[in-house]
């Protein structure tokens, strides 16, 4: 039999390998990897090492499959083999650093570090985390200025913030808090990452002893996010105080990046989140990042399991991250009344009401959601944005109402979001539609409609809503090529398709009718599909429209 190594991603030589039970393994890994099991894939591998060790590409897998599982232990073993065979790859440049600092060897952390990667963009995922390590790895050696490599990083020019406050929380793992201190007085925190990093050191700083620096920084950290809750900020103080933990937030921080990002990498969110972990396990932000990572590999199940049964009690955020987990488990009961307890336990921060309401409204659970809209309506000012807020909210509670058949208690919430965003598309859309959708005020639903069609000609589901309403009204040719643009816009959207196929019987079009209807059929739940069906069946009576 011949095995073709196929791992690396590149066109690896054949190697050729009479062996039924290595081509065993290896289907058992191939198996286990699309399955998700990355712990079940690198026992297959092991086994296809010890019948073929050879096999092109296979260290390099063993390595992958080892990082996804979280086995430090396999992950050095294959890292060791690779870089002593001359494939310096980064994944393996980062485990066997990270080993080397668990085992305070700074020596070979600092040569693994300075080691020559691969040129296979790895390099430029290295210059992310080379400075920090260098600088962290001074700090356990006892070097007299640890901070530099950071400080050095942007060249001749000023450095980055986040590398700034980086290079202070060096310091202060130095035991030089005067001059962490400065150093953070004169950078201003920007994006995202350094409004992280400013956090962890305004909670050293703190524990140090510099407590108006710590609240300086606060201030600033506050201005610079704008009432934004990012979930890593809502996290409890954490100070900073080893080479490993310095390091391991470091690469936390880029994992939860990585695995945030829309088109981020999720094996490179994996590899930083897992090194972080193994740097330091008690850090809540390496836990959440690592969180991420897995969530972001689509294995909920294992995310979770890192946010149950832990001796320490969970903090709030990630109470509410775990409610999230469960939800997307099924658990939709138990998740909305563990997300309650943790909005409740941070009540000032919206965005966990946020989160709250969310849940509570997957669960199909009013009196939760209502509960959490009027917590959120409570924290609301009469600023610009927090009116906006108010608005979308006052949607949101009398989408509950109409669910629960209370068309004058939804009306007047209608009413009251109207009055304060007299001129939002959305809005308008929704009184109209809800309106027309229940055959109440159909001139004055069909003027807001058409107001809000004129500011969102685009929007499909404002297109609908105009196309249904003169469908409605009699006006079925002027409904026709609207219906049909919005179902060019949303073909999945089930309500839109039974729509305009209702509209082609009404035209006359009575083939092209059935046809839309059957494709609404396919997308269909509940008593639309009964309604679908009876109309395929006899035809669109008064009986059968759509409401």
């Amino acid at each position: 039999m011949l095995i073709v190594g196929t791992f690396a991603g590149g066109s690896a030589q054949a190697a050729p390998v009479d062996n039924g039970a290595a081509l065993n393994a290896l289907a058992q890994a191939r198996l286990a990897e699309d399955a998700g099991d990355p712990a079940a894939a690198l026992s297959a591998l092991t086994r296809v090492a010890s019948e073929a060790p050879d096999l092109p590409g296979l260290r390099g897998r063993m390595l992958e499959q080892a990082i996804d599982a979280g086995d430090l232990a396999a992950a050095r073993g294959a890292a060791l083999k690779l870089w002593q065979a001359g494939e310096r790859r980064f994944d393996a440049q980062l485990v066997l650093a990270v080993d080397a600092m668990r085992r305070s060897d700074w020596r070979a952390a600092r040569d693994t570090i300075g080691g020559q990667g691969d040129k296979t963009g790895g390099d430029a995922i290295a210059k992310l985390i080379q400075p920090a390590f260098n600088s962290w790895i001074d700090v356990g050696a006892r070097g007299k200025t640890p901070e530099q490599p950071l400080l050095d990083a942007a060249g001749k020019g000023r450095p980055e913030p986040v590398l700034a406050f980086e290079a202070a929380l060096v310091q202060l793992a130095a035991k030089r808090p005067a001059d962490a201190a400065a150093l953070a007085g004169r950078t201003a925190p920007t994006d995202r990452t350094s409004q992280l990093v400013a956090l962890r050191l305004a909670a050293t700083l703190e524990a140090a002893g510099e407590v108006e620096a710590a609240r300086a920084l606060r201030e600033r950290i506050a201005m610079a996010a704008g009432g934004r809750e990012d979930p890593m900020l809502l996290l409890p103080d954490q100070p900073v105080t080893t080479s490993r933990g310095g390091m391991a937030q470091w690469l936390a921080m880029l994992g939860d990046g990585f695995a945030r990002m829309p088109n981020g990498s999720p094996k490179l969110s994996m590899l930083f989140a897992r090194a972080a972990w193994w740097l330091d396990d008690r850090d809540w932000t390496v836990r959440s990042a690592l969180v991420e990572a897995l969530d972001r590999s689509d294995r909920g199940a294992e995310a979770a399991a890192l946010l149950a049964g832990g001796r320490t009690a969970l903090p709030p955020v990630l109470e509410m991250r775990r409610a999230e987990l469960m939800a997307d488990a099924g658990d939709l009961a138990g998740a909305a009344a563990l997300a309650e307890k943790a909005a409740r336990a941070t009540p000032s921060a919206r965005s966990m009401l946020v989160r709250f309401a969310d849940i509570a409204r997957r669960a199909d659970d009013r009196d939760a959601a209502e509960r959490a809209y009027a917590a959120i309506e409570a924290t609301l000012g009469d600023e610009a944005e927090d009116r906006a807020l108010h608005g979308t909210l006052l949607i949101a509670r009398a989408e509950l109402r109409l669910q629960a058949d209370d068309w004058d208690g939804a009306s007047a919430l209608i009413e009251r979001a109207l009055a304060l965003r007299p001129a939002d598309p959305t809005i308008l859309n929704f009184a109209g539609y809800s309106a027309l959708e229940r055959r109440k005020n159909v001139g004055q639903s069909l003027k807001q409609i058409e107001t809000a069609w004129n500011a969102e000609p685009q929007n499909a589901a404002i297109t609908d809503s105009l196309g249904w309403a003169y469908f409605l009204t009699g006006r079925t040719a002027e409904a026709v090529p609207l219906l049909e643009q919005a179902q060019a816009s949303e073909p999945g959207n089930a309500v839109i398709v039974e729509h305009l196929g209702d509209a082609y019987w009404k035209a006359g079009r009575k083939f092209q009718a059935r046809y839309t209807w059957r494709a609404a059929a396919l997308l269909a739940e509940d008593d639309m599909a009964v309604r679908l069906d009876a109309k395929l069946r006899d035809g669109l009576t008064s009986a059968t429209t759509a409401p």
